[in-house]
């Protein structure tokens, strides 16, 4: 292996999820439609607020003009507040790029989060960082994984992905020739159709040491 590729939310930073929550509870009321119908245009537009503008996203759930910028920036405040490595995350990139392994990441992910990168912790620790928000593609989809690998000057079959298995990552991975590794941080696999994966798995991040 050549090359470690990670998830972020989830994986390397957890997902905050009552702050999450919150925003969208806010979103929601003002978008002054019924929960049904809202969670209905939250799902069906969720692949353009992870590729594009969160601002068409929040127009089309029905947010009035007037509040979208408003929105929008608490989306982005709430990037700057989240973007906080995991424990033990950088110690662990930085003996993996020791090794001689080049390091890269992978996020589904609206505006905010490559907004707020540059700022964060998490800046200058990789060799190649790929979000959907920029390249407008998303996990599984073939063409994030190559790109990245190719970016990184290695082959797909040479990398590693690390990921809780979101977005049907790991599947994602293993179709282009990665070799997936589930991270399961609470003992259960954070997606149900995962609860029987016998592939790599790991339980701390140090643990993926031992694997590579």
């Amino acid at each position: 292996m050549k090359a470690v590729i990670f998830d972020l939310w989830d994986t390397l930073v957890e997902w905050p999820v009552d702050e999450a929550e919150t925003l969208k509870r806010r979103l929601a009321a003002d978008a002054a439609v019924d929960e049904e119908e809202f969670e209905r245009r939250w799902l069906s537009g969720y692949r353009a607020s992870q590729t594009g503008p969160l601002a068409a996203s929040y127009r089309a759930l029905g947010v009035p003009e007037t509040l979208v910028a408003g929105h929008v920036a608490a989306r982005h405040a709430f990037a700057r507040s989240a973007l906080r490595l995991r424990e033990r995350a950088r110690e662990t990139i930085g003996a993996l790029r020791a090794r001689g392994y080049a390091i890269g990441l992978i996020s589904v992910c609206s505006e905010e989060v490559p907004a707020a990168w540059p700022e964060s912790e998490l800046a200058g620790l990789f060799d190649v960082e790929t979000f959907s928000s920029d390249c407008g593609l998303m996990k599984p989809d073939p063409e994030i994984y190559l790109r990245t690998a190719d970016r990184l000057r290695v082959a797909a079959a040479d990398s590693v992905f690390v990921g809780d298995g979101a977005n049907d990552e790991l599947g994602g991975a293993a179709r282009v020739g990665m070799t997936p590794v589930l991270f399961v941080p609470d003992g259960t696999p954070r997606c149900p159709a995962l609860a029987g994966w016998d592939g790599l798995r790991i339980d701390t991040l140090p643990e993926l040491l031992e694997i590579v």
